[in-house]
């Protein structure tokens, strides 16, 4: 086995959105950016906002609660990259979207 999971198909997230999906009791936040998907952990650091939920401009998130923003390809937080969280490798399999987790950040 491989370590990737089939979490949506083409089409569930609409090209400049993100949504939330479970994968082995975690939550992901997948987004759909111009370059294909991405995928990071869905909890913002911060206070826990969903990611998945915020607004995305190009490939940068912005946290729905304090406007937190974060890298959808790095995990990285934009104003200091010394935070973040983890990014997840994403593959499309004919139209399915699957993701492998990182298990370290």
């Amino acid at each position: 086995m491989d370590g990737f999971v089939t979490i949506a198909r083409e089409g569930d997230v609409p090209e400049g959105t993100g949504a939330t999906f479970s994968v082995d009791d975690r939550l992901v936040a997948l987004f759909h950016t111009i370059d294909g998907y991405r995928a990071i952990d869905d909890l913002c650091p911060h206070m826990g906002a969903s990611l998945g939920s915020g607004a995305l401009e190009g490939t940068v998130v912005s946290c729905p609660w304090h406007a937190w923003r974060f890298d959808v390809c790095s995990g990285n937080w934009v104003d200091n990259p010394k935070l973040h969280v983890a990014s997840h490798e994403v593959r499309l399999e004919g139209n399915e979207i699957q993701v492998r987790l990182k298990t370290e950040i």
